[in-house]
């Protein structure tokens, strides 16, 4: 008996891969009040009804129940165009048809913010999925990013001259929410958009074509259209290239993360000895500014690498200069060789005396 057609089997595969090493199934997030032995676990498939996300529903449709695992999907109605609540009707009826269960669509208002309608967007459309996956008690959402959405993060990274973490792209794996239980996979990342199509193509979908995909308003749109251009004038591959570099400097970014993890636990509270800072590479130490801006609540969308250069300044390119202002209403010091980093000056805080000039200046 032949095998699905070769789009199909390959998109299979990446959901089986992405859901076991995942593992997932001892990894149950019950209801109140439901028997432990009453449902197997719930994974939610995020669909648009595109044909990435759709070609990942009816992937996860076929892999999951033979993994012991339940599927089932929501469909975020961002209610940005006309006619989009249909669309997002017309997406759930498809994801039924796939024998996904439970199938949501979920209303959203997406408020306008300094990260324009695509970030807002965005944060809309994940602050629904974190809720349902809650209500729902499942353990996983899987989103449909592909190969190409990868290598246009990439790019879109070189272009604002972003840091490793950045140019690493998006994981393949992560805590959804910051306390969340359920984990956010994306399955896709690599798999070509083309192949989603033909997938669907193969099954008989009919997949949503989103107008916004070729309005130049939208930075994502003009993002993939460089891409285009660059692969028309470098060849085919480049995509495929951008994903691999992002996949190494993903592992340097971790390798780097935990050092610098570490030497925020030796260091203790701040404000940190200039001495012992000295000591550290300037890769560890930018992210132990990082750290310590995101846990006293500056915003990450809007933290740069500018700035973090600059609460560097204060350690190895010392001349007097005064505090360094960061997004947040945050800021960062130096006073009698200790730098600071927070809502004030911990010295004057405490009701210190006001201290003269760095002894170690």
């Amino acid at each position: 008996m032949p095998g699905p057609p070769a789009a199909v089997a390959h998109v299979r595969h990446a959901v089986r891969r992405a859901l076991v090493a995942a593992d997932l199934a001892g990894a149950r997030t019950w209801l109140p009040g439901t028997p432990p032995d009453a449902q197997a676990p719930l994974v939610l498939v995020a669909c648009s009804g595109g044909a990435d996300s759709l070609a990942l529903a009816a992937g996860t449709a076929f892999v999951a129940p033979r993994l012991g695992l339940r599927a089932g999907a929501v469909v975020v109605d961002h209610g940005l165009q006309r006619g989009s609540a249909q669309v997002a009707v017309d997406a759930a009826v498809r994801c039924r048809d796939l024998g996904l269960d439970p199938v949501e669509v979920v209303p959203v208002t997406v408020a306008p913010s300094d990260g324009g309608v695509e970030g807002a967007a965005r944060d809309a459309r994940y602050a629904a999925l974190t809720a349902r996956a809650a209500a729902l008690g499942a353990v996983a959402v899987l989103v449909g990013h592909t190969l190409d959405d990868q290598a246009e993060q990439v790019l879109l990274g070189l272009a604002r001259g972003s840091g490793a973490r950045s140019l690493a792209g998006m994981p393949a794996r992560r805590r959804l929410g910051d306390e969340g239980r359920a984990m956010l996979l994306r399955p896709l990342l690599g798999t070509p958009r083309a192949r989603t199509r033909q997938a669907c193509a193969d099954l008989g979908l009919p997949a949503w074509e989103d107008p916004h995909n070729d309005d130049p308003r939208f930075t994502r749109v003009r993002v993939r259209r460089a891409l285009a251009d660059l692969e028309a004038d470098l060849g085919p591959g480049l995509a495929a290239a951008l994903v691999r570099s992002a996949d190494l400097l993903r592992d340097d970014a971790d390798a780097l993360e935990a050092v610098s993890a570490t030497a925020y636990l030796e260091l203790g509270d701040t404000p940190w000895q200039v001495s012992e800072l000295g000591r550290l590479p300037r890769a560890v130490r930018t992210r132990l500014w990082r750290r310590l801006a995101l846990a006293a609540g500056s915003p990450g969308t809007d933290l740069t690498a500018q700035h973090l250069l600059a609460v560097d300044d204060l350690v190895m390119g010392w001349r007097g200069q005064g505090e360094v202002h960061l997004p947040g209403g945050l800021r960062a010091g130096r006073r009698e060789g200790r730098v600071w980093l927070g809502r004030a000056d911990p010295s004057t805080m405490a009701g210190d005396p006001a201290a003269g000039p760095d002894p170690t200046s």
